[in-house]
């Protein structure tokens, strides 16, 4: 019986243009055959987004096939089925035999079928970076007569330069962003519980906005005093009290596109010293943003903001943010100083401009943008305010 697809997210010629840049850097690299193991990148290639990278899998691009080959665990080839493009014949199932298998694992799978496929003898490109120490050497000795390319941010890169279709997903994502936002200055309050304050914002990431629902949840952060001096903690089993300040970042998603956004909340009148830094925050922000533009440097957008802040007497001593898209962060250029990556049309940004002072006391604000012709667009909305509630 034939497998009937569900309606794809984009159509094949979406990854058709997106193999041929790869392969076209496979070419400029002089390899072969190119496996891709990154969960982000087998997203960006196929439009698969299951949950299923604890595992070994990966996409393996051949210059002699117009499509890869999807090699992943038996129980998950059905996703991979109903989410990409490929055809049926080029997504593989590997035996269950090799999950928990302390003498093979299911990037033995992957190396039989390159070998079986003769596709080595110009070079092979490996994401020796993504990969343990074990499973790096596997590579080596298997291939050890074929010469091994680094390609660990190969398609990171190439990835950067958002397609009309990817931007569309993009903006999608940074409406739902902002409704998180507008649903969480409806629902903190003081005697309410952080969780039930994350419950409700999770829930409207997922209803999603505008008609377009969340199609996953990706992490999420509420750090309440005494807590705001901290980055990355969850919700805490407490409960919102007159006088609390709120640090929010979330984010919305579609199909694996990723916009997110951060807030900070007062719960009643906020201090002098917090209301200082939300005033040079905001200033940072529009002097970076409008630092953005084709030929411009990450380092650029973030010495714009670092000087303006600096003037009003707050310093940031992280960097402003990171190129983003598929899976949140993508790991290749960051607004920081001394980054000189070129920005150029379509790329996409997380101008993160959360500022951790001390250890009880930190301010968080932050929007996505894309880079155009001449400027900047922000794809977040939310108003750049201190929400005093």
């Amino acid at each position: 019986m034939p497998v009937i697809k569900g309606p794809q997210v984009f159509p094949r010629t979406e990854f058709l243009r997106r193999l041929n840049a790869v392969k076209s850097e496979m070419d400029r690299l002089e390899i072969e055959t190119l496996i891709v193991g990154n969960s982000s990148d087998i997203t960006y290639l196929t439009g698969y987004t299951a949950k299923s990278s604890y595992v070994p899998q990966a996409v393996v691009i051949s210059m002699k096939e117009e499509e890869p080959t999807f090699i992943l665990r038996r129980q998950d080839a059905p996703a991979a089925v109903h989410q990409t493009f490929l055809d049926r014949k080029n997504i593989i199932g590997y035996s269950e035999a090799l999950i928990g298998n302390p003498l093979k694992d299911g990037f033995d799978a992957i190396i039989d079928f390159v070998h079986e496929a003769r596709a080595v003898e110009r070079g092979i490109g490996v994401q020796l970076g993504y990969l343990s120490s074990r499973s790096a050497e596997k590579f080596k000795s298997r291939f050890k007569t074929a010469r091994i390319v680094d390609c660990t941010h190969s398609v990171a890169w190439i990835r950067m330069i958002k397609s009309d279709l990817e931007l569309e997903m993009m903006r999608d994502a940074a409406a739902i962003a902002d409704a998180g936002v507008l649903k969480a200055s409806e629902v903190i309050r003081p005697g309410v519980r952080e969780a039930e304050v994350m419950a409700e914002i999770a829930a409207q990431l997922i209803r999603g906005a505008g008609g377009k629902e969340g199609t996953d949840l990706a992490p999420m952060t509420l750090c309440s005093s005494p807590r705001t001096g901290t980055s990355h903690i969850q919700w805490s089993e407490d409960v919102i009290r007159e006088g609390s300040q709120i640090n929010l970042e979330i984010a919305g998603v579609r199909h694996g596109y990723v916009s997110a956004i951060m807030r900070t909340f007062s719960v009643g009148a906020p201090c002098d010293r917090l209301r200082r830094l939300h005033d040079a925050e905001v200033s940072g922000l529009e002097a970076a943003l409008n630092a953005v533009r084709p030929g411009a440097t990450c380092s650029d957008v973030a010495t714009a903001f670092y000087r303006t802040i600096e003037r009003a007497g707050f310093q940031k001593d992280s960097r402003c943010g990171y190129a983003m898209g598929i899976d949140w962060g993508e790991p290749t250029a960051s607004l920081k100083d001394g980054d000189m990556t070129e920005l150029k049309p379509n790329m996409t940004f997380h101008l993160m401009l959360g500022n951790w002072i001390e250890e009880d006391f930190g301010y968080v604000i932050s929007e996505t943008f894309r880079v155009t012709q001449s400027g900047y667009e922000v794809l977040t909305k939310s108003p750049r305010k201190l929400y005093e509630l």
